[in-house]
């Protein structure tokens, strides 16, 4: 969240590793460097998502909550405290970082006696401290990338850290890690990454300290990361493939020089540049503080000058590769490989936050709209389940929030009837007539005509009223065809209304009525249908 400022620029010494780069690819030396940070934590590494609130109607706790179980979401980043919003986490099984905003730091850095009524009060309700109380924080991220946000805050940043730690500590809440989101740029020159370094005016005035107490504590370095601002300062030095973790001809990969490691992907070298600041620094303990990644992700949207690699495709492979490399790959990085090294990590961000100010794509970064649908389909099927119903496997068709009701209307008639999908379950007394309105009714007609033409690229748009969600549309009876409820009943032998068949012809002509039209335009309307269905048998609506 805050600004998420780009992080370290390019350096010159960048631009000269390309020449060399063929010469490298016949090198197959591996620099035998330690581990120097190891991964955020014991145990699996994971994916989350973070959850922004500017937005506009926000999904209520409860909503949210079912939205998150849906998703199969299971780790998210929030921004604050929000006991509403922890209760209802509690039931769906999710372990949340909870955050502390820059605009409380003073009062809990100044006083520690804030800092223990705080943990009493938003943390020990829901970190499961006996039987009858839910087990939801995960992490307490103190502050929001501070350095650069609100560096006035920084003196009282650290004190803030121990003053929590130290409550959690008396809390015998010991175990639930404090730490402050970090931006990248207070890495220097991370390019190639065994030069890196950290900022002078931070390193031993706050990162030294910071790491000496997280190593004391267990806590892990959270940073903020984004390859997308990487490769946006570059100038064209960083390849677009390489950010997206994308496979390069091996002349194109980035090989540092220094240690002659290879590097497939901009993610890893960053990580990478923060475990050689870390050594370079020499804190006390600092080689064996986890690095956990609490921000990351790709824009789908933005000025097409300004920001040209904003887009959906861009954001669908970026965050589509990150968790492949995170969940399925576990590669770690060249200089810190393998499984246990292999940093978790939360996708910024659960949904656009459209109330956010600054350029185009600032507003752009969700996975999904406000009201649970997505903005771009994510490929990540198999990923130990994350994002379970975002994949291009279970996909629906509905109408769109911003489409004209009459451009909806029309829509729904066609496909109803040129267009041949059954719609039956939205007539009167069928399991999809309620509630009764054209955009409810349109989504069933939608969804039919999608499914019905395999999903195929195009079927959902219908002039612009149609929009694909992964967010199954069923509800009470009402079974959308595209509901795997619907498979089921229906390869079980079940009796469903929904999907009674009947001709194309009955079936439009019954459609009609439902619109308000008299009964005794019935035949007229068969007979305009079949006109219709004549003209317009060869044209395609919807593209």
């Amino acid at each position: 969240m805050g600004s998420r400022s780009g992080g370290g620029s390019v350096s010159g010494s960048c631009l000269l590793l390309f020449p060399f780069l063929l010469l490298l690819h016949l090198i197959s030396l591996r620099c035998p460097s330690a581990v120097l940070v190891s991964a955020a934590g014991s145990g699996e590494p994971y994916v989350g998502v973070t959850i922004g609130t500017q937005v506009t109607n926000l999904l209520s706790p409860s909503d949210l909550a079912s939205f998150l179980r849906a998703q199969r979401i299971t780790r998210v980043r929030l921004y604050d405290a929000d006991p509403r919003l922890l209760s209802a986490l509690a039931a769906s099984g999710v372990r949340a970082i909870v955050g502390v905003p820059n605009d409380e730091l003073l009062a809990l850095g100044s006083s520690p006696a804030t800092a223990a009524s705080w943990v009493s009060r938003r943390v020990v309700p829901f970190a499961g401290v006996n039987s009858s109380t839910p087990n939801v924080v995960s992490a307490i991220a103190v502050g929001d990338e501070v350095p650069t946000a609100l560096p006035s805050a920084l003196p009282v940043l650290l004190p803030a850290i121990r003053s929590l730690a130290a409550a959690l500590a008396a809390a015998n809440l010991s175990s639930i890690p404090v730490s402050t989101p970090l931006p990248f740029s207070v890495v220097v020159d991370p390019f190639p990454p065994s030069q890196a370094f950290f900022n002078q005016s931070l390193d031993k005035s706050f990162v030294a300290p910071l790491l000496a107490h997280l190593a004391n504590t267990s806590a892990p370095l959270m940073l903020n990361l984004y390859p997308y601002y990487s490769l946006m300062q570059s100038k064209g030095v960083i390849p677009l493939d390489n950010a997206l973790f994308r496979p390069l001809p091996p002349s194109m990969e980035m090989v540092d020089p220094n240690t002659l490691l290879r590097y497939t992907n901009v993610f890893d070298a960053m990580l990478d540049a923060v475990r050689v600041a870390v050594r370079n620094l020499n804190a006390t303990g600092g080689a064996g503080v986890p690095i956990l990644v609490t921000e990351t992700g790709w824009p789908s949207y933005g000025d097409r000058r300004a920001e040209p690699y904003a887009g959906r495709d861009n954001a669908d492979a970026y965050n589509s590769n990150l968790i492949k490399h995170v969940l399925e790959e576990k590669a770690g990085t060249p200089m810190a490989p393998g499984a246990g090294a292999q940093s978790s990590a939360y996708i910024y961000e659960l949904f656009n936050e459209d109330l956010r100010a600054g350029p185009v794509s600032e507003a752009n970064w969700g996975l999904f709209y406000g009201n649970g649908t997505p903005v771009y389909l994510l490929h990540v099927s198999g990923a130990d389940g994350f994002l379970g119903n975002d994949t291009t496997d279970r996909t629906f068709c509905v109408a769109a929030d911003d489409a004209d009701q009459k451009a909806v209307q029309a829509a729904m008639d066609w496909a109803c009837g040129p267009g041949r999908a059954d719609c039956t379950a939205i007539q009167p007394g069928q399991a999809c007539y309620q509630p009764d309105d054209v955009r409810s009714h349109a989504s069933f007609a939608f969804d039919a005509y999608y499914q019905s033409q395999g999903r195929a690229a195009g079927s959902c748009y219908f002039q612009g009223a149609g929009m694909v969600t992964t967010v199954d549309p069923s509800h009470d009876s009402c079974l959308f065809p595209g509901s795997k409820l619907l498979n089921n009943a229906t390869g079980s032998g079940n009796t469903n209304t929904s999907s009674t068949p009947t001709s194309d012809a009955e079936g439009s002509a019954i459609w009609r009525l439902r619109t308000g039209r008299d009964k005794g335009l019935l035949l007229f309307l068969r007979l305009v249908l079949s006109i219709a269905v004549a003209i317009v048998v060869d044209s395609n609506f919807w593209t």
